[in-house]
């Protein structure tokens, strides 16, 4: 029985040996948990629960291989950055559903819906920190967050950190990274080095600064008693990530989703694929993005679903 439930014990014991006044006498046998005493309710033991573990949408504390999932990418702000700014936040909960749904008919595992919302923008000027990012105030996505948390949807706050370290851009939101169906992505596209440009070079990331990510959501989860927490990398070139069989997937706190984010032809998006498991450790899982506008065409659920290994997480952008 941990301090807390002794001291509430002994304070409601207490309590009742002195109702109406009357105190105990030396020697008397002290009231003990589970007692009747008239005009009292005294707690026993069993009465005073641990509060429940949280739990993944879909039951459980870990993400694979019991579930997949089918997201939509952008920012809630309009539509430029992907197709989850098309509609309102309501809307797009209908539409995640349904693409979770076409998808459940070719996947054994439950198929559940996610947004992937991206927090910080790749800003093509250097804003007045000099960062090349916009940063989305936290007030400004809570109640997003908050609406699809309360209709079962599982939430990736994207990072396009330009100049700034992956690691102080997810401080900003702990808030939400300490709720136990929100997790985490990481750009490297977007992460420049000293004297780079967005959309003038392509930019990457080394392990170790990733690894600085997993420690800290590993630290997260630990605090929080929190179900594992899903880590994507977004990659579509060998050298946006550096050392990346140095990436720290073992940690049972974190599963780390490898996104392959390549567009064009199915040809084109295949060569992707199949360049991107080279060397890849073999605890990262594996997904895919479909372009609404920039592949030919859009794979179609069921083709998606035929691939090899079969993603675990599918966006839609």
């Amino acid at each position: 029985m941990g301090r807390s439930l002794r001291t509430a014990a002994g304070a409601v014991i207490l309590t009742a040996l002195c109702v109406g006044g009357a105190t105990a006498s030396a020697g008397a046998e002290p009231a003990l948990p589970g007692i009747v005493i008239p005009g009292v309710e005294v707690p026993t033991i069993g009465d005073v629960l641990p509060p429940a573990r949280s739990e993944l949408f879909g039951g459980g504390r870990n993400l694979f291989p019991d579930r997949r999932f089918v997201a939509l990418y952008g920012h809630p702000g309009g539509p430029a950055l992907g197709a989850l700014g098309e509609q309102d936040t309501a809307g797009a909960i209908t539409r995640v559903r349904d693409l979770a749904a076409q998808y459940q008919q070719f996947s054994t595992e439950p198929v559940l819906p996610a947004f992937e919302i991206i927090a910080t923008v790749a800003s093509a000027d250097s804003g007045t920190d000099g960062r090349f990012s916009r940063i989305t105030p936290p007030d400004q996505l809570r109640p997003v967050i908050d609406e699809a948390e309360a209709a079962g949807v599982y939430v990736i706050l994207d990072l396009q950190p330009g100049h700034t370290h992956f690691l102080e851009q997810a401080r900003i939101y702990e808030e939400f990274l300490a709720r136990p169906n929100v997790g985490l992505a990481l750009d490297p596209e977007w992460r420049l080095a000293p004297g780079q440009q967005h959309m003038v070079q392509i930019g990457s990331v080394d392990s170790a600064e990733i690894n600085e990510v997993v420690a800290y959501l590993a630290d997260i989860v630990q605090r929080h008693d929190l179900p594992q927490k899903m880590l994507v990398l977004h990659q579509f070139r060998s050298s946006m990530i550096t050392g990346r069989e140095f990436v720290d997937a073992g940690r049972p706190e974190i599963s780390v989703v490898l996104h392959a984010d390549g567009h064009g032809s199915p040809a084109q998006k295949f060569d992707t694929w199949s360049a991107l498991q080279s060397g890849l450790p073999p605890q990262i899982h594996m997904a895919w993005k479909n372009f609404y506008d920039e592949d030919l065409p859009t794979f179609t659920p069921e083709q998606t679903m035929a691939i090899e290994p079969k993603p675990v997480f599918v966006s839609f952008q």
